[in-house]
């Protein structure tokens, strides 16, 4: 018998880990996601200098790791955002099997178009710088036009808080239900909403003089006995918000609430709502909300929960549309 001839390749198939790490924008909601997963954050050095400069270091081995990296572009949203991509860099660099961009609230995606000559396309922007950091995925939440996912040419995954503020409403037993899209780009978020709820639907028509700056001119739809229930994607300075909580009660309403998935809140928001004769406000944790602020009316709901099972099928490479039954593309 002849001597057996020596393999040309060694089959290694190594096993992967999964590691999670935050930014400085949400470490409270990062934290949450890792104990939904039952692993703690990854250890990770984050500084800046004197003159703003972010510096990363990760604080343990990365190599060949399934790296996840939590950080909504929020308030101050160009640090945030350049944290976001040194942090995508340096696990890059650092010889990250795959790294993913798990983004819940992504900043500029309301430039999403030009409205006049001149504009940039800043979304589109934040797409490129985020791919050219290096990331192979991205996770994010309640996108504010489904533009946005063919702004990425890596894997989108859009996840949606819509059932999860659906159920909340459900389980407050509120009667005389009517769903209120703020304006009609919102509608079909709104008839899915109407849809978990059975109730129908009203839409808000306003103007839009300037940026942050809205007028609502009538109300399309029946209001009058009825609990009204604004759902948006955003809410920013409450101009909007509370201008079509006072136009919904002008109709007779006998009570309005609201919800939206990222409460962005700028001054004077708060204020805003605090003052305004809506009952509540629910929003969930994609973006911190700002200690010392009169939050009496603001009903907080965890996003931890839809994030950590998003990542474990990811991680796992199932299908993470299952987790919605479809219904996270809303567009």
């Amino acid at each position: 018998m002849g001597e057996r001839e020596p393999r040309r390749c060694h089959r290694m198939v190594p096993e992967r880990s999964l590691m999670v790490f935050s930014g400085r924008g949400n470490p409270e909601l990062s934290a949450r996601v890792a104990e939904k997963l039952g692993i703690e954050l990854g250890r990770v050095d984050i500084k800046t200098f004197a003159d703003g400069e972010i510096y990363v270091k990760y604080g343990e081995s990365i190599r060949g790791a399934d790296v996840f990296i939590i950080q909504p572009t929020c308030r101050p949203v160009n640090e945030n955002l350049v944290e976001l991509l040194i942090m995508i860099q340096a696990a890059r660099l650092a010889s990250a099997h795959r790294v993913t961009a798990v983004v819940p609230w992504m900043g500029y995606s309301r430039q999403d178009k030009k409205s006049c000559p001149r504009e940039p396309i800043t979304a589109r922007l934040v797409a490129d710088v985020i791919q050219a950091a290096g990331a192979d995925r991205v996770i994010t939440m309640d996108l504010h036009a489904g533009q946005l996912q063919g702004f990425f040419s890596v894997p989108v995954d859009h996840m949606t808080a819509l059932s999860m503020i659906a159920d909340y409403y459900k389980m407050k037993g509120l009667e005389d239900m009517v769903v209120v899209s703020p304006d009609a780009g919102g509608m079909k978020t709104a008839k899915r909403m109407a849809d978990h709820l059975n109730c129908p639907v009203a839409v808000l028509s306003k103007l839009r003089p300037e940026h942050n700056v809205s007028r609502v001119m009538y109300v399309i739809g029946e209001v009058e006995g009825k609990t009204a229930i604004i759902i948006d994607d955003i809410f920013d300075t409450a101009g909007t918000l509370v201008n079509g909580v006072q136009a919904i009660m002008n109709k007779g309403a006998k009570a309005v609430y609201a919800a939206c998935s990222h409460p962005v809140l700028s001054d004077p928001a708060y204020e805003r709502i605090a003052e305004s004769p809506i009952k509540e406000v629910v929003v969930t944790d994609t973006v911190p909300l700002r200690e010392g602020v009169n939050r009496d009316k603001i009903v907080v709901l965890s996003t931890a929960g839809i994030l950590a099972d998003t990542i474990r099928n990811v991680f796992a490479d199932e299908s993470v549309s299952e987790l919605f039954q479809g219904e996270n593309q809303l567009f």
